[in-house]
Parts: C-alpha cells; structure tokens; sequence
C-alpha cells in the first residue's frame, strides 16, 4: 500500500439524520446515539446535513444543542446549512448560544443561493418579501460580521430600571468566527471562501468548468488549490486555511455478508451518475468508495482531492439502519483511520 502524502490529522463523520415520518423521536435519539458513539470512537467531529421539509434533520442547530449535553470532546458542525433558509441575526443568536452551551465545539458550515424548489416554498418562507431576498454572497457576509460581534446598530444601554440592550448580537462566543466553514462546489465558490476568510468544505459534489476534464478527484484537488491560493493571499484570512473533505466510504471488514450485500447493492445503484456531468450546470458527483479499510486506504492515496488535505469528514450513506452505521464508523475509527495515519483523541467521559 503506499504511504499517505500526510497523516491525516482531523477524521469527522456527516450524517443526514434519517428519520421514519411515522416516528421520527426515534430518528433522532439514534442520531444523538451516533454522536456518542464517534466521541466514544476518538472521532474528532461530527457534522449534520441540513433538510428542509424532507425526512432529515431540519434544525441542526437543535440537535447540536442536545449533542452538546451528551458530549464533552467531539467538535459539531453542520455541512452545510443553506442561508436561503434563514435570517442570518436570528441564525447568528442561535449558534453562538449553542457554541457556548458546547464550550466552543460548533462548526457551522454555510452556503448560499435560491433555496431547493424555492417556486414551491416562497410563499410560505418568505411571503411578502419572495422576490427582494438576496441570495447572494452578500447574506453569507452578513451573517459572518454578525458572528463577528460588529455593531448591528448604534443603539445601546440601559432603558428604564432593568432593561439593558446591546448594540451586537448577543450572546457573543469569541472564537466562533474563525470555525465558520463555507461549503463550496466550483471554483468561483472555493476562490471566494479562501478570500473572505472562511475554512473550506469540500463534498462529494462539484462543478467543473466547462473547459475542465470532468473527473471529479481532479476538480477538486484544482478547487482546493485555488482555495488556499486566495486564502494565503487575503488580509481576512484568521489563521491557517482548512480544508476538510467529505467523500462516502463504506469500509466492510466486520460487515456481516447480508450487510456488504445492501451496500454493494447501494452503490451500485449510485455509480451510473457518477460517470458524466449531470444537469445544465453539470453536476459532478464523487463515486462511493467501499471495501476494506485497506482497499479504501489505498484508492484514497491515490486520489487527487485527498492528497491535497489532512482533514476529512466522511459522509454516512443516507438510508442505511442503525447498527450499519455503528458497523461501519467502528470500522473506520478502528481501521480505515489508522490505515490513513490517523489517530484517535483520547476518550473523556461523556456528561450525562
């Protein structure tokens, strides 16, 4: 097998949240039990997708909170919340009043644009304001600044006996603007994260230009370099440029047969759209990786997007069960990790 070009430093997880619409209490508690467990597992983070009116998580900010009180370790963070959706003051309350309830552990992941079949939700999200909102990175900034601690208008102090106001978002949690990620599928995105001051999310999606080979492993290793080019080039960078990549593995070494069964079976029926652009903005997915650890370790070596990082947060299949995901983060914190050069934090013990 050939060695890594670095040991990996940083190894996440990222999982949808599913849930049965019949029960979805129970979605939710094996979330939260996922979350114990990679912290249990030496994990260094956990990231939650972001789904609006389907059967995943629709509030991370929520589940975060929770997550914080059965934690003491494991970092939290969302990949990616969709700002379309949300009032950046409001957003920015609720994560730092969660940063702080986690003692700094929250990693809010963002990314901007017209929400997903924004025609068939205006009406509802924004009903008197539909066509005025900005969608633009112009919100993304906002909501950063706001983070930040900058001044949200000039009003402040006391009013009457008790009534003390401030004129920034409060709480305010130091710290929080430099954990802010930008999840980032194109160049123009990956150049604008790295110059506005933001780590960088790199997923199992990208947009090649029209002029690019579309292999995927080479598109984002192409993105991630034009990242940390405009971030060593930015007065806003806050510190060393991250970036952490999120591919689907699925190692099977203490996979029971009928599991490594539904798993082939799962990716093959992902494979065809991995092999051409899809769509008109030419939508480029990364193939699922699936073996044993060593298989996996040795596909991940040779792949350009990995070489270029030493964080990862590798993304759990969406519809799997319960004890497959058990199955398969065991596998990765006790195999595929190592194989990578990583190694476990060390386990405190999880506040109950």
């Amino acid at each position: 097998m050939p060695e890594p070009t670095r040991p990996l430093r940083q190894l996440g997880f990222l999982t949808i949240g599913l849930f049965d619409p019949a029960d979805p209490a129970a979605g939710h508690e094996s979330t939260l039990q996922i979350i114990e467990l990679g912290e249990r597992l030496g994990f260094d983070s956990a990231w939650l997708r972001h789904r609006h009116l389907q059967f995943g998580i629709s509030s991370p900010v929520a589940v975060m909170a929770a997550a914080s009180q059965r934690t003491s370790r494991i970092q939290l963070g969302t990949a990616v919340t969709p700002l379309g959706w949300e009032n950046p003051l409001r957003l920015a309350e609720d994560l730092a009043t969660v940063d702080l309830l986690a003692g700094g552990r929250i990693n809010p992941g963002l990314s901007v644009g017209e929400p997903m079949h924004y025609d068939t939700v205006k009406h509802e999200l924004y009903p008197d304001s539909s066509e005025l909102e900005d969608f633009s990175y112009a919100r993304v900034e906002r909501f950063a600044r706001l983070v930040a601690g900058e001044k949200v208008r000039e009003f402040s102090g006391r009013q009457g006996v008790t009534e003390e106001f401030s004129n920034r978002v409060e709480p305010h949690s130091a710290g929080l603007r430099d954990r802010l990620w930008y999840g980032a599928g194109s160049n123009k995105s990956a150049v604008w994260a790295g110059a506005n001051g933001f780590n960088l999310l790199s997923s199992s999606v990208v947009f090649p230009g029209t002029d690019q080979d579309p292999d995927f492993a080479r598109v984002q290793q192409s993105q991630i370099r034009a990242y940390r080019e405009a971030a060593a080039a930015s007065p806003q960078a806050l510190g060393p440029a991250r970036v952490s990549q999120g591919l689907v593995v699925i190692p099977t070494d203490s996979a029971s047969p009928g599991q490594r069964e539904k798993y082939r079976r799962y990716v093959d029926e992902r494979t065809p759209r991995t092999q051409a652009p899809q769509g008109p903005n030419r939508m480029l997915f990364a193939p699922d990786i699936i073996g044993t650890s060593d298989e996996i370790a040795e596909q991940l070596y040779a792949h350009a997007g990995f070489q270029e990082v030493d964080e990862v947060a590798f993304a759990l299949p969406f519809s799997f069960e319960h004890e497959d995901y058990v199955q398969i983060l065991t596998d990765i914190a006790g195999t595929l990790g190592p194989a990578l050069g990583w190694t476990p934090a060390e386990v405190a013990d999880a506040p109950r």
